[in-house]
């Protein structure tokens, strides 16, 4: 008898749900034309990170397993496991982040100073994805404000814009349109400076007392954890600050489904399923599948409500 997974276990609907997009595009060959790619072991060794240990939580950790085997990362593939399968042996050293735009002091970090510019803390926090699916992950990190702060805003900064890197070579949903989900990449994300200024908002290098794994977003990536996952962009490399609103990359693929601001809401369904109800990845296969209502902003409704005061979350959703 065959082992339930996650996978099996996901309705289908859901699972394929971005799959949908990619056919009515007319690349509904996704699932069949894969690159020639190396499945040799990983040459990356995940170093252990010094952080101030997060407080007492009553939230349950997602088991370390999941957290780095079931992801959406298009650039390696948009199948659950592709990521950790075709993500082995990205090379994360050498690597810059620039931090530019509407700021005063712009400035790049390098590969060492992403783990020793600000210092670390552990926070556990909700992941909950737009498919409906959720997590709850040990990530370390330090707050994005102390970034901006170092890069001082000028006045007329309105959004923060984040790129992913741009390396076909290595990542090879960027070079094969269809096993990369039709995306045009690099990808793009962005939130206002109100919402980067939150001291929830962490730039995250690691999980679980390691730095991240390629697969999670390695060296660096955004989590916002009051957001649908598809807005906590991975493998960052730019950082820039605007005037001007940037139109993301899911919101250009399909402004429909997708809006800019993502907040998670039970009371706003994605146009083919309800977002009221999420289903919990667990630890074990289809018994310990459980579901659970969603909460307003995943839980975080006090302390970020306020962004959002006189602000209509179904137009802008």
């Amino acid at each position: 008898m065959k082992k339930l997974t996650e996978n099996d276990v996901t309705p289908e609907d859901i699972f394929y749900q971005r799959r949908k997009i990619i056919t009515a595009m007319g690349l509904g060959a996704a699932t069949t034309m894969l690159p020639n790619i190396s499945l040799a072991e990983s040459n990356n060794t995940l170093k252990k990170l010094d952080f101030k240990a997060a407080g007492k939580s009553d939230l349950i950790l997602t088991p370390e397993n999941k957290v780095t085997g079931y992801n959406n990362f298009y650039e390696f593939g948009v199948d659950k496991g592709s990521p950790a399968q075709y993500a082995k042996d990205f090379k994360v050293d050498p690597w810059t982040v620039e931090i530019g735009g509407e700021v005063e002091n712009p400035f790049t970090l390098d590969y060492n100073q992403l783990f020793t510019q600000f210092p670390l803390e552990e926070r556990i926090y909700r992941f909950r994805c737009v498919e409906a699916w959720s997590m709850v992950v040990p990530w370390i990190g330090f707050e994005l404000n102390k970034l901006l702060a170092k890069a001082k805003p000028m006045s007329r900064a309105k959004y923060v814009v984040f790129h992913t890197l741009y390396d076909p070579e290595q990542m090879p949903g960027q070079k094969n349109r269809f096993f990369g989900g039709g995306i045009d990449y690099p990808y793009v994300e962005g939130l206002t400076l109100a919402e980067a200024m939150h001291p929830l908002t962490l730039m995250s290098v690691g999980l679980y007392g390691k730095a991240l794994p390629p697969q999670n977003g390695a060296p660096i990536r955004l989590v916002v954890p009051w957001k649908y996952g598809f807005k906590n962009i991975k493998s960052i490399v730019k950082i820039t600050l605007s005037e001007t609103r940037p139109q993301t990359t899911w919101e250009k693929l399909a402004p429909q489904e997708y809006g800019f601001y993502a907040n998670v809401n039970p009371n706003v369904d994605h146009p083919r399923w309800s977002q009221a109800s999420e289903r919990v990845i667990g630890s074990g296969g289809l018994l310990s599948v459980k579901r659970q209502p969603t909460l307003m902003f995943n839980g975080y409704e006090q302390e970020v409500a306020h962004l959002y005061k006189g602000l209509d979350l179904r137009v802008n959703y």
